[in-house]
């Protein structure tokens, strides 16, 4: 917990969130690396981040996450994204 803390006190922007509920995780091969995304309960907002080797899934689990809000433009469209910074299991 003290990493996350001194993560936010140095950048304003990130949001923590502990205890999330994963419904639905996805991983994919884009080049050399895994893109996960997955979905929190109550939430429609897809979380992403990468890794170099595909990982035990975290469906039904529930985990804790340091990311930021981002957009995504997908033809043309403006998407919401969130981009996890730091995932552990709860």
């Amino acid at each position: 917990m003290k990493s996350v803390t001194k993560l936010l006190e140095k950048h304003h922007e990130l949001i923590h969130s502990e205890m999330k509920k994963v419904v639905s995780h996805v991983q994919r091969v884009e080049d050399d690396w895994i893109i996960n995304t997955i979905l929190i309960e109550d939430c429609d907002v897809p979380f992403r981040y990468k890794r170099r080797k595909k990982y035990k899934s975290l469906k039904g689990g529930r985990v804790d996450m340091t990311y930021y809000a981002a957009t995504e433009l997908v033809s043309g469209i403006e998407i919401d994204v969130m981009n996890v910074v730091r995932i552990r299991r709860s």
